[in-house]
């Protein structure tokens, strides 16, 4: 077991820091190495506000709240950005132009040895490149700031050998059996399917991501990454469907040695179309979470997506990118001063 991972919140700093030196030198090196990566590709780097009204849409995410007052007195409810993929996609709208950050990012009720309330999301857009032109510059971008071979946890990951690009239909069928798009809406077709019992309401997409949790990922990304796309439909977020087959939704994760390392759309650019689904995602939460503050939708990105060019965007667990390339176990020991 690492020194590392006996240490806690009550550790005195000097100790805690002298321990985790070593990983954070290594941080260093692999944000200087992403950062050049990128720019040598024509992306320039941007900064967003961190404290928004809108701090996403995502149906189960907890942001934490704060307030801005006015001089004269009047005050605006804010909240710390889960992620800065809208005021990210304003910009590429307003420009045109390839952007990426490195940004601080907040996610309340979290936390676990892969997961922290602050942390570091790398996101970048890339107008005019589509989903399978930005898998192969994460590839390449991993494969520039990450050595060739590496150990994590038990697994030796093989970074030199193409990345495995699976669809989600695929996936489903040669980790757990089901022939998954025809079950889409369908709880009790897919826990039939699946050969599963279906608890008490466990609705289709509930089962959907038990069933990839517990026998798709497990499986995937061990001896060399995995590209996990082609989405259901109905798990299209901010994705475009695609046009060839309108049951996927252009989309996909990345998975390396047990993490999931990274999500990415082909970004959709009809507003009407995500207007809708935002509806549908917040009378979700509202119905899940009736207690939570609410907030408005933001209209300053509806009104920006039809002036997008074609564009596909990525955000990416910069702090997990660390532990992979430094073998550390918990997202605590790759920050500079988390508990």
């Amino acid at each position: 077991m690492s020194v590392l991972a006996t240490t806690d919140m009550h550790t005195p700093d000097p100790l805690r820091l002298r321990d985790r030196l070593p990983y954070l030198t290594r941080r260093g090196l692999i944000m200087r190495s992403v950062r050049a990566f990128l720019e040598a590709r024509g992306c320039m780097e941007v900064e967003t506000p961190c404290a928004v009204p809108v701090p996403g849409e995502e149906v189960h995410l907890l942001p934490f709240c704060t307030e801005q007052e006015t001089p004269h007195g009047e005050k605006q409810p804010l909240f710390l950005h889960t992620s800065p993929e809208f005021a990210m996609k304003r910009i590429v709208a307003a420009t045109g132009l390839s952007v990426f950050q490195f940004a601080r990012v907040w996610r309340n009720g979290e936390g676990s040895a892969l997961h922290a309330p602050e942390f570091t999301m790398l996101e970048w857009y890339r107008p005019h490149l589509p989903l399978s032109g930005l898998m192969d510059e994460t590839e390449a971008l991993l494969k520039a700031a990450l050595p060739p071979s590496l150990t994590y946890a038990d697994t030796t990951l093989d970074l030199s050998a193409p990345f495995e690009r699976l669809s989600m239909q695929e996936a489903f069928a040669r980790h757990a059996g089901v022939d998954l798009l025809p079950t889409e809406g369908d709880a009790q077709a897919l826990a039939r399917a699946a050969s599963c019992p279906l608890r008490a309401d466990e609705s289709w997409e509930d089962l959907f991501f038990r069933l990839l949790l517990e026998r798709v990922e497990p499986a995937i990304g061990r001896e060399r990454p995995t590209f996990l796309t082609h989405w259901p439909a109905s798990q299209a977020a901010l994705a475009r469907t695609d046009p060839h087959d309108p049951r996927v939704a252009l989309r996909f994760e990345l998975y390396a040695a047990g993490m999931e390392l990274a999500n990415a759309f082909e970004e959709l650019t009809d507003a009407t179309e995500q207007r809708t689904r935002f509806e549908h995602d917040r009378a979700r939460r509202n119905a899940l979470y009736p207690t939570r503050k609410d907030w408005p939708v933001d209209e300053n990105l509806l009104a920006a997506l039809p002036h997008m060019p074609p564009c596909s965007g990525i955000a990416l667990g910069f702090d997990r990118l660390v532990m992979l390339g430094c073998g550390a176990r918990r997202i605590q020991d790759v920050l500079w001063m988390g508990n």
